[in-house]
C-alpha cells in the first residue's frame, strides 16, 4: 500500500490536467492561474493571454453576479453542475455545463472549474421539442368522417424516436374521439426501417386490444415486404391503396 501511495504522490496534476479532453481553468481571487490545452483550443486563445484575467470575463453580464457568488461558495464545498452560456475569444458563445471544486495549489486555496461544451446535447434536446411539436400537431391531425369512422394521416420522414410517439398518440387520441374505426394512411410516409416498420404496424394491434378496428392505406410495396420480411402479420389488415378505396370498402359513398 505505500508504495502504491508514493507512486501516486509522484503524479504531476498539471500534466493530467493537459490530458483531459475537458476544458479546465484554475483560478484564485477570481484571476485565472491556468488553463489546460483543452481551454485554449475551446476559448480559441492562449494560456498568456488568459492567465491574470477573470474567469468572470467568460460570461455574459446578467450571469455574473449569480457566477461570483457560486464561486465564492466553490471554496468551501464543490458547487452543483449548472448550465451558462460563454464566451470565447472571438465573441462566439455557446451552452456549456458547470463543475467546480476547490483546491489547494501549494499554501493557495483555489477552484478548478471544468468546462464541457452541450451544443450536441441541446441540438438533441432541441430536434426532441420541435418533434414532440410536430407530432402534437399531427395527433391533431385525426379527421372524423362519419360516426366513429376517422383517418389519420401520417406524414414525412419517421424514425424511431418519432414511431414510439405514435404509438402513444395514436391510441390516446382514438379513445378521447370515441373512434371505433381508424384508417391509417402511410401514402406521406418516405422512409421506414425495420425497427420503424414493427413499431407502426404494433399501432393496430394496441387499437384491436382497444376494440377498434384498423385499416391500412397508401403502404407502398417496400414497405410492406419489410413487413413481411420482420414477420408481421398482415392478413388480418384490411389494406387498400388509398383512403376512397378504404371508405368504399366500409360502404361510405365518396363523391369523386
Amino acid at each position: 500500500m505505500s508504495i502504491v501511495c508514493e507512486d501516486i504522490s509522484e503524479i504531476d496534476y498539471l500534466e493530467v490536467m493537459e490530458y483531459s479532453l475537458d476544458p479546465l481553468i484554475i483560478h484564485t481571487d477570481y484571476r485565472i492561474m491556468y488553463v489546460n490545452g483543452a481551454a485554449e483550443e475551446f476559448f480559441r486563445t492562449d494560456k498568456e493571454g488568459v492567465v491574470g484575467q477573470s474567469p468572470l470575463d467568460i460570461f455574459r453580464e446578467s450571469s455574473k453576479d449569480a457566477i461570483r457568488k457560486r464561486i465564492q461558495s466553490a471554496y468551501g464545498k464543490p458547487a452543483d453542475v449548472i448550465e451558462e452560456t460563454v464566451y470565447r475569444t472571438d465573441g462566439s458563445t455557446v451552452e456549456v455545463e458547470l463543475y467546480c471544486h476547490p483546491l489547494m495549489i501549494g499554501n493557495t486555496q483555489a477552484i478548478q472549474t471544468y468546462v464541457h461544451d452541450i451544443t450536441e446535447k441541446k441540438e438533441r434536446e432541441k430536434k426532441q421539442s420541435e418533434m414532440v411539436a410536430e407530432i402534437n400537431e399531427l395527433s391533431a391531425t385525426l379527421v372524423p368522417l362519419l360516426d366513429d369512422i376517422a383517418v389519420f394521416p401520417i406524414v414525412g420522414k419517421v424514425d424511431e424516436e418519432k414511431a414510439r410517439l405514435l404509438l402513444d398518440i395514436i391510441p390516446a387520441k382514438v379513445r378521447k374521439q370515441n373512434v371505433n374505426q381508424v384508417i391509417i394512411d402511410f401514402s406521406g410516409v418516405y422512409t421506414l426501417d425495420q425497427f420503424v416498420t414493427d413499431a407502426l404496424f404494433k399501432i393496430t394491434s394496441v387499437l384491436a386490444l382497444l376494440g377498434v378496428r384498423s385499416i391500412i392505406t397508401g403502404l407502398r410495396p417496400e414497405m410492406a415486404m419489410s413487413a413481411i420480411n420482420q414477420n408481421i402479420e398482415l392478413s388480418s389488415i384490411p389494406t387498400f391503396a388509398t383512403v376512397k378505396d378504404a371508405l368504399a370498402y366500409m360502404y361510405v359513398n365518396v363523391q369523386p
